[in-house]
């Protein structure tokens, strides 16, 4: 293969493009991991444990769920029922960016479900409104530097953790909302936007009163879902 060859090839730049998206999400989700693991062995994880649940659950809502619940006398099967309740989400973005990498063997789609975390599936999904393939290059461009990130936080939060007194008194916690909202945000264009995030702020808040949390976070979801669904097909506009 020529040097002319080797230049014009795509498949390199797209892993690049996808390390490129990577960095906004890598700045806003360093702090989190380090509360994570700061919080971690602050309820009774070693560092060694904290590290493990990063790289193996790797969801930051879900992990944070988790280390609430283990020093509680709460029977096993409720603390993963209370994870599944916060990671039920990911059951939905699976389904949605399935019919965007179909054509990836069965290995690779594993692999991607695996990394399919929040700013990975509103990254892939707008990319996909605009017509362009999803690569397995691009995607894991996108989801290696993230996933090494999150890990590498969460260990130097165990580690480190402690010569902070109060993590979350930094105020570093609400930047999990405030990430949220970013990618709810990129949306905006997209019909019925704005009635769906409000019935499903509305259902969520509703659900956090009356049925406590974690469980607000799913009935939220759902609450969205199902008016999306129920609505006339081609109402409002479009509904890609």
């Amino acid at each position: 293969m020529s040097f002319e060859t080797m230049r014009a090839a795509p498949l390199p730049g797209e892993f690049l493009q996808g390390v490129k998206a990577s960095l906004p999400v890598i700045i806003g989700a360093a702090p989190f991991g380090l509360l994570f693991g700061a919080l971690a062995v602050e309820n009774g994880l070693s560092v060694p444990e904290a590290v493990l649940m990063s790289a193996t659950v790797y969801g930051g809502a879900s992990q944070m769920v988790g280390i609430e619940l283990f020093g509680q006398t709460v029977a096993p099967w409720l603390i993963v029922l209370s994870i599944f309740a916060v990671n039920f989400r990911h059951v939905l973005y699976s389904g949605a960016i399935g019919r965007r990498i179909g054509s990836w063997p069965a290995a690779r789609q594993a692999l991607g479900f695996f990394f399919l975390v929040d700013p990975q599936y509103a990254e892939a999904e707008v990319k996909g409104q605009r017509g362009e393939a999803i690569s397995f290059l691009w995607y894991m461009g996108m989801a290696l530097p993230i996933y090494v990130l999150w890990v590498a936080t969460s260990w130097l939060g165990a580690a480190f953790g402690a010569l902070i007194p109060d993590p979350a008194a930094l105020g570093i916690d609400f930047l999990l909302p405030l990430y949220f909202f970013g990618l709810v945000m990129e949306f905006r264009e997209r019909k019925p936007w704005l009635p769906v995030v409000a019935l499903s702020a509305a259902a969520s808040i509703a659900a956090y009163h009356l049925v406590g949390s974690p469980w607000h976070v799913s009935i939220g979801a759902a609450a969205g879902i199902l008016f999306a669904v129920m609505r006339p097909a081609g109402a409002g506009g479009d509904d890609r």
